[in-house]
């Protein structure tokens, strides 16, 4: 594949809301990448072609202007070999844990030390970028260890939107034998699939593409997992409730904190017997809904 990359400098004061602007408009392939000590802050894609590349910083250039950020430098379009781009992201993924379960990259694979009994997935974080280190992974991830905590591990669970996997893998990882994942970006699943492999886990997530109106179709969920942005939660409430089986839970995250009570008046609207409650990390939020059994 033909890669490239597109890095533009921003001004470090404006680097969270640059973050928003970017997950609000479900901008996957690029991310903010900040070096505090020195107050700078960048804004990076990796897109698989030229114009695919500039097509792409034409729709930044947009949500950043409606976001009323505009310390935005010329940007620099480069030529990017496969290899070279992991090395330039092992700077910004870290290793970090939740519980028993651990997130490393899969360069630290022979440094790591895990401890007993200690479960881990490793990662690459491929264009989909999903490596947990972001709130709204990790919100979405620690509800799904606290609910095979309390509900256990039997059930199906559905990671709907699931960019690089980790949803879906820890869910196996946790000991759930019924997992699928579905992105309607087919890099997003080939990430999937090779992260899947890296970790012995293909036999036991099935991934596919698909959108949210076909992929929440089907047998419904026990689990159901969503880290996608508001405005896409909201839009498609009602097949997110119906893909809900009874007695089972439905997580929501991609929320920041000021949209959250948006998001859930309208899941309320639609769940007037279900259970629901919110938590905060940082700018973020997550939902958390659960159907009754009868």
């Amino acid at each position: 594949m033909s890669l490239m990359q597109v890095k533009a400098e921003i001004g470090a004061a404006s680097a969270d809301a640059a973050d928003q602007a970017l997950l609000e408009a479900g901008f996957e392939r690029w991310s903010i990448l900040e070096d505090v000590p020195a107050k700078r802050a960048w804004v990076v894609g990796i897109l698989p072609g030229e114009k695919e590349a500039r097509d792409a910083w034409t729709e930044v250039q947009s949500a950043f202007q409606q976001a009323g950020i505009d310390d935005v430098s010329i940007p620099q379009f480069q030529n990017l070999a496969d290899a070279d781009w992991k090395e330039s992201y092992k700077a910004h993924f870290h290793a970090w844990q939740f519980g028993e379960l651990h997130w490393v990259p899969v360069w630290e694979r022979e440094n790591y030390s895990l401890p007993p009994g200690h479960s881990v997935l490793w990662l690459d974080p491929g264009l989909a970028f999903g490596t947990g280190n972001h709130e709204t992974t990790r919100l979405c991830v620690e509800r799904l260890v606290a609910l095979a905590q309390e509900r256990g591990i039997t059930g199906r669970v559905v990671d709907a939107g699931c960019g690089s996997g980790i949803l879906a893998l820890s869910a196996a990882l946790l000991g759930f034998a019924d997992v699928t994942g579905f992105d309607n970006d087919p890099e997003a699943i080939r990430v999937s699939q090779e992260n899947a492999a890296q970790n012995g886990l293909s036999e036991r997530v099935r991934f596919f593409i698909a959108d949210l109106a076909t992929g929440l179709e089907g047998a419904p969920a026990d689990l159901l997992l969503a880290n996608i942005q508001a405005d896409m939660l909201m839009r498609f409430a009602r097949e997110f409730v119906g893909a809900v089986a009874p007695g089972g839970a439905l997580v929501l995250s991609g929320i920041l904190a000021a949209e959250n009570a948006a998001v859930r008046t309208t899941f309320e609207a639609l769940t007037p017997n279900w259970s629901i409650n919110a938590r905060t990390m940082g700018e973020w939020s997550d939902v958390l809904l659960v159907r009754p059994r009868t």
